[in-house]
């Protein structure tokens, strides 16, 4: 059974080892900076960016999820982004990311949220498969303009 619980201090070694899974499996590089910067935001209760660790039975963390709410032009509720979503490879398939996604949804209605949306890359077949289990494939497609000089990636 999947055990859900959000971000604490003493989780940092457990989220690391996914982050970098996570990081690895896009093909992305982050500065050890960042890595620091978004572990110090996500276990700060006065950052608006939220986390929780999946583990198995034996209390292994298994998954990772990130989540932000944001005001919206076309609801009185804000919305709430799903970041980042990682599920250990040896791990896919027993329904921590279900299980992740939910925690999610549950989050997002209590703090009265109109919906809760997520990206993927169009390749990622096995996640999709269990994104069209559990949302609607809203049809939309994503463009973006990276601004130098900004965040990390500023050197």
């Amino acid at each position: 059974m999947t055990t859900l619980a959000p971000l604490t201090a003493d989780d940092r070694e457990d989220w690391v080892t996914l982050w970098h899974g996570y990081l690895e499996f896009y093909e992305e590089e982050l500065s050890q900076a960042q890595t620091e910067l978004t572990f110090a935001r996500l276990i700060d209760a006065a950052y608006p960016i939220h986390g929780a660790l999946a583990r198995n039975d034996s209390g292994t963390a298994v998954g990772l999820v990130h989540w932000l709410t944001h005001p919206a032009t076309w609801s009185d509720g804000p919305y709430c982004y799903l970041e980042d979503l990682f599920v250990s490879t040896d791990a896919r398939g027993g329904g921590a990311g279900a299980a992740l996604i939910e925690h999610v949804r549950a989050w997002a209605q209590g703090a009265g949220c109109s919906k809760v949306y997520w990206l993927t890359q169009h390749d990622n077949d096995t996640a999709r498969r269990l994104y069209d289990l559990v949302a609607r494939h809203s049809g939309f497609v994503q463009y973006e303009i990276e601004l130098s000089g900004s965040g990390a990636d500023a050197s």
